[in-house]
């Protein structure tokens, strides 16, 4: 059990946003396997028995437990009972197993086989391994070369629904063992191999994003090749397509999970008959009636049934000044929040926004729109606000890395105000000089960013993040400064 304890405090639990493919690094097979990946039987939760005839929670005599077997140290003999649940492609007498018992997964990579009884092993088979216990980039697995026979008995491991899972230290038990995510967004284009180097038919890498975290999942083509279902809907998945993933939760350097089934159910920039797209809003004029459909990004304080809202879909951001709102309602307006508005276009020193007054409904829906890096734009004698790539992200969260402040922080625009009031301070970027504030509204006197901009000094070189706000130009709202060391 101390094994148990120190094995899992090592995890890294941080989702990368880019992971090189697992077992192909490591050992990658010359010639290409000569069975071709084959789409397998996936069971839902509700066909999936929980027992069968053999009593799958039973071990036999001197065959260890799961937790046995994750609380041994590498290259220690392990002997284990587990079920085929899938495999992937065999390949000169290997073949490298997903399987489970009643208490977690199990990884077998590159088990001795002949090509006569990987044609055996079905999901559902049981079977007993012996090889030795191995961990590469925090997976847990048997290590090449294991043995095994084919015994009596059948179990198919329910799906589990991870998707609340995600991003915490728990979701390490679930380790191999099938596993669902719901209601997750797209958000970057899939790419053959981790770099976009590859090709058809290579593992397919794509990002999902569930509020403000983003993860990277895999189309193992070992196991799915490019004939199969899922690898063929992954290729044609789109930013911003809402999907629901099944697969098994591999592990390299935290959860990669290898995916075998997606099914898109929506998509975030779908609007609803006569709600507005983003270019139809922009387009309209000013006292006209607008309703749009959107992503609660942020909120100001809420105060006397209003609220101001940072919003976004996949096509842009919006800007909606004292919304109405109840306090209570104010509550749920949480980042990621789908809402419909309607209420009237408005502009103020060219900041375009949803007038005061309008109101809202919560929608069915969760989305975090990705910030974008303004860095590249300011060259020269630019005027950013006149760059047209940066007025159309008006209101949107972006970011600027390498800003040098050039003056000392002031409470209000001309110093007049107190602690607690608005914060403007001035940075320059490859000559290019302007404003940043740190709105009380957004971000309060007791928040870390407007503490962080209180202790600024003149020559220090930050990052920042902001929303996009116009006043007269670019004047953007800051919620995080990082000062670089």
């Amino acid at each position: 059990m101390k094994k148990l304890v120190s094995i899992l405090l090592t995890f890294v639990l941080a989702f990368s946003v880019f992971t090189a493919c697992g077992k192909k690094e490591k050992n990658d097979p010359t010639p290409a396997p000569t069975t071709p990946a084959t789409e397998a039987v996936t069971a839902t939760p509700t066909e999936a028995p929980t027992t069968a005839p053999d009593a799958p929670d039973v071990k036999s005599e001197g065959v260890m437990t799961h937790a046995q077997y994750v609380a041994a140290a590498d290259e220690d003999e392990v002997l284990i009972e587990c079920y085929v649940q899938d495999h992937q492609s065999w390949w000169d007498n290997k073949i490298s197993v997903y399987a489970a018992d009643t208490e977690g997964g199990y990884f077998l990579y590159n088990m001795t086989c002949s090509e006569e009884d990987a044609a055996k092993l079905v999901p559902g088979t049981k079977i007993r391994v012996k090889g030795y216990r191995a961990t590469w980039a925090g997976e847990i697995e048997v290590a090449e070369g294991a043995t095994f026979e084919i015994l009596d008995g059948n179990y198919i491991a329910p799906v589990k629904d991870v998707t609340n899972m995600l991003g915490s230290e728990d979701i390490i038990y679930c380790q191999n063992l099938p596993v669902a995510f719901n209601g997750l967004t797209v958000v970057s284009a899939p790419t053959y191999k981790w770099d976009n180097s590859g090709a058809p038919g290579d593992d397919l890498y794509f990002k999902v994003a569930l509020d403000n975290q983003v993860f990277t999942f895999t189309v193992e083509s070992y196991l799915r090749g490019k004939d199969t279902e899922v690898y063929k809907a992954v290729e044609a998945l789109k930013v911003g397509d809402i999907v629901n993933l099944e697969g098994f939760l591999y592990w390299y350097n935290g959860a990669n999970p290898h995916i075998t089934k997606a099914t898109v159910i929506g998509n975030v920039d779908a609007k609803s008959d006569g709600v507005m797209t983003f270019a139809d809003y922009m387009g309209a004029e000013v006292d006209d009636e607008v309703t749009i459909e959107c992503f609660v990004q942020d909120t100001q304080s809420w105060w006397d049934g209003k609220i101001t809202v940072y919003a976004a879909d996949l096509s842009g951001a919006y800007f909606i000044y004292n919304m109405t709102c109840s306090e209570e309602d104010a509550a749920r307006l949480v980042p990621g929040t789908k809402i419909r508005v309607k209420g009237y276009k408005a502009m103020w020193a060219g900041e375009i926004e949803v007038a005061e007054g309008a109101t809202f409904e919560f929608l069915e829906g969760s989305y975090i729109a990705p910030a974008v890096d303004l860095t590249p734009y300011f060259t020269g004698d630019t005027i950013i606000s006149q760059v047209p790539e940066v007025a159309a992200l008006m209101n949107h969260l972006v970011t600027v890395k390498g800003l040098k402040v050039t003056g000392d922080p002031m409470y209000k625009y001309d110093g007049s105000g107190t602690r607690g009031d608005d914060i403007y301070f001035r940075v320059s970027l490859n000559g290019v000089s302007f404003s940043l504030v740190v709105e009380s509204y957004l971000r309060g006197a007791d928040t870390d960013v407007y503490k962080a901009v209180e202790n600024l000094k003149q020559g220090d070189i930050i990052d920042v993040e902001a929303y996009l706000y116009w006043y007269n130009g670019a004047q953007p709202h800051v919620i995080n400064v990082t000062v670089q060391q």
